[in-house]
């Protein structure tokens, strides 16, 4: 069985306007780190007005994580910096980072809230039934908002050019929608073996509405209270 063990994350932001509601945030997670890198960064404080690991600033988005999160290098055309891709699919602008969390059931609080939904991309191609549970309060408390279930992902699929050999590759959407004010989101399962990119925050699309969904996109079956979402797809090794 394939871990991730000692690696790192890049972090950027993606902002779009959305009428009446709030602005819609993406972590895409590139300029955590300098590319490529050895996959040892932490994201640490990043997006809440401090630093990562390696040292650089990132976006103050009062976005604060509970656990270790760790930057996964991406193999794109011409460097080999891990077993994870996006070989050429996904958002535009962020095939070069992600994440996986080390251990435990992190929480991610976003202390101005969001609503609407929330959505990304993973891959997870060895183990099934990682949790997404958006609640109403920081740090997991309040009321629960939606859950998901995540199934696994594909690991075939992308060019071996951009890719190289990696079998967390390509990765899939998912996405959650629910009614409410969102403060915070709790992540269980196997979360070694899961990694994520393009969390966005008031949207159900990764990237936001401007984005087009992957149309090999599959939908699995996810449980919530006010929102109903899950996905199958890639994973990581």
């Amino acid at each position: 069985m394939r871990f991730l063990r000692t690696w790192a994350l890049a972090g950027g932001v993606l902002l779009a306007a959305t009428g009446a509601q709030a602005a819609v945030i993406t972590l895409n997670f590139e300029g955590v780190a300098p590319y490529p890198n050895t996959n040892d960064v932490l994201v640490n404080v990043f997006y809440n007005g401090g630093t990562s690991s390696a040292g650089l600033s990132g976006p103050n988005l009062g976005v604060s994580f509970s656990g270790d999160v760790l930057l996964l290098c991406l193999n794109t055309a011409g460097t080999v910096c891990s077993n994870t891709s996006k070989g050429g699919f996904g958002v535009p602008g962020s095939d070069k980072g992600a994440i996986f969390f080390l251990s435990g059931n992190p929480i991610m609080n976003v202390a101005a809230g969001f609503d609407t939904g929330f959505s990304g991309v993973f891959s997870a191609p060895f183990t099934p039934g990682t949790t997404v549970k958006v609640w109403s309060e920081l740090d997991a408390a309040g009321s629960l908002l939606g859950e998901l279930v995540l199934g696994t992902t594909p690991s075939t699929g992308c060019d071996p050019s951009i890719a190289g050999s990696a079998n967390y590759c390509p990765f899939v959407d998912f996405s959650l929608a629910f009614s409410g004010l969102a403060k915070s989101v709790a992540f269980g399962g196997t979360l070694n073996q899961q990694a994520f990119d393009d969390l966005t925050f008031g949207s159900v699309t990764p990237g936001g509405e401007s984005q087009v969904p992957e149309p090999g996109t599959l939908a699995l079956l996810g449980l919530g209270l006010a929102g109903i979402g899950l996905v199958r797809r890639r994973k990581l090794n």
